[in-house]
């Protein structure tokens, strides 16, 4: 059997609830390749899913098939305002029959747009504990313990899904992910190329990271990190890659010093922020290649993607594959920092 079927076969062996169909496109971006000298192709992760669709679907096929398993009745989760995961934890679990709890660290602010007007008509319950600890940067594993806590108050019995669905479990679903962009990869003839995503939570990463390794690939993953939120964020994205090789019965380990991340280069003034260069970026992809990116994840992401191929950090002609992970709602709350006062007419 090769490398690509073993690792299917181990992933197969895990309880998976399929929430989209794939495979997801590995679209070629044409116009922006000739603009920059080298291939550029985008992973359409961000038209998979439920309630707006995006790349945490992946994670949560594997989450909330072992919280069906556990006969959950109420699924409880956490995120910035504008979290993508939890909006669509939000809306798998309604789909499945469960009842979905987000808490968010702020104020419930006076009007409810973008992920958090689709959060309302999922009919999830929002908790919002304006404690200012959102803002503090902190350990990862410190703030699912504080969250379980306000939900076996609050909630009363759950599953409790980490932030972003961080973890191994969650991880599968981008070792999986990890494992189509290779094949696919491969039948384009594509040999080395960066795959490169936002970084929030780091599990798309740490799913890439381990997934690659365990598929042989040449592909080269690349976090870039969208809000510096997070102590010692390449150490624990090193751990779940580890940890996910470890669930797949390979004994790989990862060193802090290993993780491809590109640590607040390209944050702005912080987490939910749009940064310049994101509002650059999402602007150029519209109207280069007719693709919306977001303002608070991908837009960066991507943002930070061409400064570091105009500054020759990444090659001078690799490919680039860009893992499009969704968010498009977000655009609905922050859109005012977009708009251009020159596009009327």
């Amino acid at each position: 059997m090769s490398v690509e079927g073993r690792l299917r076969e181990r992933l197969d062996a895990f309880p998976r609830l399929r929430l989209a169909d794939y495979l997801t496109p590995l679209q070629h971006l044409p116009r922006l390749s000739a603009e920059l000298g080298r291939s550029v192709y985008i992973k359409r992760d961000d038209a998979i899913g439920p309630g707006g669709g995006g790349n945490k679907t992946r994670k949560l096929e594997y989450l909330l098939a072992e919280a069906q398993q556990n006969g959950a009745r109420k699924v409880v989760t956490f995120g910035g305002l504008q979290s993508n995961h939890a909006r669509i934890t939000a809306a798998a679990a309604a789909g499945l029959g469960m009842e979905p709890h987000l808490f968010y660290f702020a104020r419930r602010p006076s009007r409810l747009e973008g992920n958090l007007l689709l959060n309302d008509l999922l009919g999830a319950r929002m908790h919002f504990v304006p404690a200012g600890i959102g803002r503090v940067r902190r350990s990862m594993e410190r703030a699912n313990r504080m969250v379980r806590w306000l939900a076996r108050l609050r909630v009363g019995p759950h599953c409790f899904i980490p932030l972003g669905g961080h973890g191994w479990r969650g991880c599968l679903g981008y070792v999986r992910a990890a494992l189509e962009i290779h094949e696919q990869a491969r039948a384009l003839g594509i040999g080395s190329a960066w795959v490169v995503t936002a970084s929030g939570s780091g599990g798309t990463l740490a799913g890439l990271l381990a997934g690659l390794r365990l598929a042989d690939s040449a592909l080269r993953p690349l976090g870039i990190d969208v809000g510096a939120l997070w102590k010692d964020f390449a150490r624990e994205i090193a751990h779940v890659a580890g940890e996910t090789c470890a669930h797949l019965g390979s004994p790989i380990t990862f060193a802090p010093e290993q993780v491809p991340l590109i640590a607040g280069a390209y944050v702005g003034e912080g987490y939910g922020v749009p940064s310049k260069g994101a509002i650059a970026a999402i602007r150029r992809l519209a109207a280069v290649e007719g693709l919306i990116l977001d303002p608070v994840y991908t837009g960066k992401a991507f943002g930070g993607m061409l400064d570091l191929a105009d500054r020759g950090e990444l090659g001078p002609d690799d490919p680039v594959i860009f893992v499009h992970t969704g968010g498009q709602p977000a655009l609905f709350a922050l859109g005012e920092a977009l708009q251009s006062s020159g596009s009327g007419h």
